[in-house]
């Protein structure tokens, strides 16, 4: 059995958690808090950062890494259904993809919404403060932008990388699935990008998230509906 140390509102973390449900591999769950920083934890992952996989008493960390780690160990026989396309002009889309909502969406998005409306309420003094208005503010305006881009997308293609599904839909959905579960997310600003979202948020291996509670949080009223 593998092992996954996550947080529910982690879009990384989400993120494998996802391309685990796609493959049909079961991990047994861990929630953590890496601003808690547990010794356990940072012997894990020195940079204290989610998610980590353990298969074996190796951990795999990061969620680059992990879904790299996971095409290259399970991805060969699965066919259409690998999530790592087979040309390397088709990998190297997915992989610009993969850093634009690990990486841009995470930073310019997630980071603001979630870690102000989520993670500083977990937070125990003296790690705790209080939400920064201004971040809020830019996490709204800057998801703006990023829908478009995604509307952009499935109005060319069939999925976000090319003809597809891949870890770029993977990554972007649970990007996204964070900012929805708070009620964040515009989506009468782009009907492509939430008719794309909605094909994603209907596929079994999303199911697990949609059923995500955070404790003193409750889902916003749609998050949860497969015809929002």
């Amino acid at each position: 059995m593998l092992t996954l140390y996550h947080h529910p509102l982690s879009g990384h973390s989400r993120f494998i958690r996802v391309a685990l449900g796609e493959y049909r591999i079961s991990v047994d769950p861990i929630e953590e808090h890496p601003w808690a920083r547990r010794r356990e934890f940072m012997v894990l992952n020195p940079a204290g950062t989610l998610p980590v996989l353990v298969e074996n008493d190796r951990a795999v960390c990061g969620a680059g890494p992990i879904a790299e780690y996971l095409d290259e160990t399970r991805g060969g026989g699965l066919g259409e259904h690998r999530l790592m396309p087979r040309e390397p002009v088709d990998r190297a889309e997915m992989r610009r993809l993969l850093d634009w909502f690990n990486v841009k969406f995470s930073a310019e998005v997630t980071d603001y919404l979630v870690t102000e409306k989520v993670f500083k309420l977990q937070m125990t003094t003296p790690a705790r403060q209080p939400p920064d208005a201004a971040a809020i503010r830019a996490g709204r305006e800057n998801i703006r932008y990023h829908l478009r881009y995604i509307g952009f997308l499935a109005g060319n293609r069939n999925w976000l990388a090319g003809e597809r599904l891949t870890y770029a839909d993977l990554a972007a959905a649970a990007q996204l699935s964070c900012i929805d579960y708070l009620g964040e997310v515009p989506w009468d600003e782009d009907d492509l990008a939430r008719d794309w979202y909605a094909r994603v948020k209907s596929r079994p291996s999303f199911r697990p998230l949609l059923a995500d509670i955070v404790r003193g949080m409750p889902p916003s009223p749609a998050y949860a509906d497969l015809d929002f």
